[in-house]
């Protein structure tokens, strides 16, 4: 079954990867789309994905063997009169739910302020979109430490080469509640430019007043004032490109009773632009909770395919290295539509 599964998955690639080139590099619909539906002060965007996931081992692992949606979003953004901005993203994969929702204004072309629903900053890994990462899931870190999304103010800005943003939120996701407590978050980056690419040093760091509070996903909940911190690394180049992250928070743990619980994360990816359209590219994933006394190394394989500039795939290879049981095997792949 499983040499069929592989056979299957091949035989697909091999069929993307010959499509002719005239079809690839000509795309008249996709300009049409863009001419239409893209403007300053009306962009629409959708992001469809398609997914397959495969367990070698154990069914549990890499969400067990099954087909899935990916993320199914839907994108409107824009700027409008005397320098105010909006965004609102919804996503659709099982009930309609509300991911950005934000109004600001524009102080310049290198400061704004962002009210509403907004990312925290607190992970390189989790600034992109689901269309435009390295690999079909974020390091674990992500999930573990935080919410992709909280409700509060937001101050970005980009002077020169530095880039800072600035955090005042609830601390609770997406759930609209707060117990008069808060979050407060900011980040600091620097990037350097080099011959054909550029080098950025970012450093992230948060603290959370928020009492009985759920951390991440892990099914820990923090008693109030939990601190986050950690830096990253990342290179871009025409051919090579890669980033390096460390985070740890630390929070007093009411499954613990009381005890002072220790997560660090840590990833590493490098990753190579063998063509125009084709990357190939690793990462090492390093997750470790203290008084659980469970760490684990996951090890990601990736190839990446733009086959249109619409479409594109990835398939991913993966193994859990677990203190505590066997290693385990898996296999994903997904096809996505983003505009």
């Amino acid at each position: 079954m499983i040499r069929r599964y592989a056979l299957g998955i091949a035989s697909i690639l091999f069929f993307i990867c010959s499509l002719p080139l005239t079809a690839q590099q000509q795309e008249p619909l996709a300009d049409r789309l863009e001419e239409r539906l893209k403007t300053d002060i009306f962009n629409l965007g959708f992001l469809l994905q398609a997914e397959g996931v495969f367990s070698f081992d154990d069914d549990d692992f890499n969400s067990g063997r099954q087909f899935d949606l990916g993320a199914t979003r839907l994108d409107i953004r824009g700027n409008i009169d005397n320098g105010f901005l909006y965004r609102l993203q919804l996503d659709f994969r099982r009930q309609t739910s509300v991911l950005d929702a934000q109004v600001g204004y524009r102080f310049s072309d290198n400061m704004r302020i962002i009210a509403g629903a907004f990312k925290p900053f607190l992970s390189a890994d989790l600034d992109p979109s689901p269309g435009d990462t390295d690999f079909m899931n974020r390091a674990r870190q992500v999930g573990a430490m935080m919410n992709s999304r909280e409700i509060g103010l937001t101050l970005l800005g980009e002077p020169g080469n530095f880039n800072y943003r600035i955090g005042l939120y609830n601390g609770t996701g997406l759930a609209r509640n707060n117990d008069n407590r808060f979050m407060y978050t900011a980040r600091f980056g620097y990037t350097t430019h080099l011959n054909g690419g550029a080098l950025e040093l970012g450093f992230n760091g948060a603290y959370d007043e928020t009492r009985m509070n759920n951390v991440g996903n892990t099914g820990l909940v923090s008693m109030g004032n939990r601190v986050l911190y950690g830096g990253f690394i990342k290179l871009d180049t025409s051919t090579i490109f890669g980033t390096a992250e460390i985070l740890q928070t630390k929070f007093d743990a009411q499954n613990f009773g009381g005890n002072e619980e220790t997560i660090t994360g840590f990833y590493a990816t490098l990753g190579s632009n063998v063509s125009s359209k084709d990357q190939l590219l690793i990462r090492w994933d390093y997750l470790d909770f203290d008084l659980r006394d469970d760490s684990s190394d996951l090890i990601t394989a990736g190839w990446n395919h733009q086959a249109t500039r619409l479409i594109s795939f990835q398939l991913n290879l993966l193994a859990l290295l677990d203190d505590d049981e066997d290693t385990q095997f898996g296999v994903s792949g997904v096809m996505q539509f983003q505009f």
